[in-house]
């Protein structure tokens, strides 16, 4: 991918080389993730992190995810695409979890939510909103205390 790229499936994906994403997926149905499931996830995003992608910040809650992240560039050009990034962490966490379940099929949506992130405003805003997912949950009293959460110190 050399240039600005639009997909669609339910919602639009833009895609711009260089860009930072605010990313948000949801479990499929009722499902809720335990907190082994959750690491399980939680080491799937941090695969690719420094090889296929910057992995800014994230936080996987016990029913949907949330990322930012900035895909990086190839060594032949372009950059790595965000959808097949995407789709990997979400096979092989839902292979993980399934195995542990002792269970099979899709676990996540097939659609995401991304947002190209504008300015340094709107990093910081979608970086205190998932530092603050857990808290606003009720899961944890500090951003710190909750275990899922993934922040990349710059």
């Amino acid at each position: 991918m050399h240039s600005f790229k639009i997909t669609r499936r339910n919602l639009p994906h833009w895609q711009k080389p260089g860009s930072i994403y605010f990313i948000t997926w949801r479990l499929k149905s009722n499902h809720i993730l335990s907190e082994e499931e959750r690491q399980i996830t939680l080491q799937a995003l941090r695969y690719w992190d420094n090889s296929k992608w910057s992995l800014l910040a994230a936080v996987v809650m016990p029913d949907h995810v949330h990322v930012l992240a900035q895909p990086l560039p190839k060594p032949g050009g372009g950059v790595f695409d965000l959808a097949e990034i995407i789709h990997s962490v979400k096979r092989h966490s839902a292979r993980g979890i399934n195995q542990l379940r002792g269970t099979q099929g899709p676990l996540w949506q097939d659609e995401r939510f991304d947002r190209i992130v504008r300015d340094e405003t709107e990093f910081l805003e979608k970086w205190q909103y998932i530092r603050n997912n857990p808290v606003k949950a009720g899961l944890a009293g500090q951003p710190e205390d909750y275990p899922w959460l993934h922040e990349k110190c710059t």
